[in-house]
């Protein structure tokens, strides 16, 4: 065998084996794709099952929270007409107590009666002031409560739709 001959046969031979090489590498680089292409995708559907999941929770608090603020504002109503009509019944009621400090009298000739009538109309008067601003004072305290209470109540709904769900 000449020299060149053995030089052909050893790149023949080292050319097999590079090419061997290079189809190792290749099937080996394909496989690494197909797992990584599996693992991305099985990530991706993991995210998904969790976004659909994530979203629909999400849209279960707004719900809860939308009836909470259904029924706050049903309370809400029933509050006002409430307050309402212990407003009408309270103007009333002050209306009568003007109208009797008005008419308290005592009819004698006397100047000293007269003058204690006179302030005894002055006195009824004064009660009356007072007791109308005693009420008013009372009607916004009550007003006030009344929607402490009904925000305290929406607030427990929601919290309690939050933790149920």
């Amino acid at each position: 065998m000449t020299w060149a001959v053995r030089v052909g046969l050893l790149a023949l031979l080292l050319a097999s084996y590079w090419g061997a090489y290079q189809h190792g590498r290749s099937v080996e680089r394909a496989e690494a794709g197909i797992a990584s292409a599996q693992r991305d995708s099985g990530e991706r559907l993991a995210e998904l099952v969790g976004e659909r999941g994530a979203r629909k929770e999400e849209q279960q608090h707004a719900m809860a929270q939308e009836e909470a603020r259904a029924h706050a504002y049903k309370e809400h109503q029933v509050a006002d007409a409430g307050a309402a009509g212990a407003d009408a019944i309270g103007s009333r009621v002050h209306d009568d107590a003007a109208k009797l400090a008005a008419t308290v009298s005592c009819p004698a000739t006397d100047s000293g009666v007269i003058a204690r009538g006179q302030a005894a109309t002055r006195a009824a008067m004064v009660l009356s002031d007072l007791f109308a601003r005693a009420d008013a004072r009372a009607g916004e305290l009550a007003k006030a409560y009344d929607r402490a209470r009904i925000a305290g109540e929406q607030c427990m709904r929601e919290h309690d739709g939050l933790i149920r769900r």
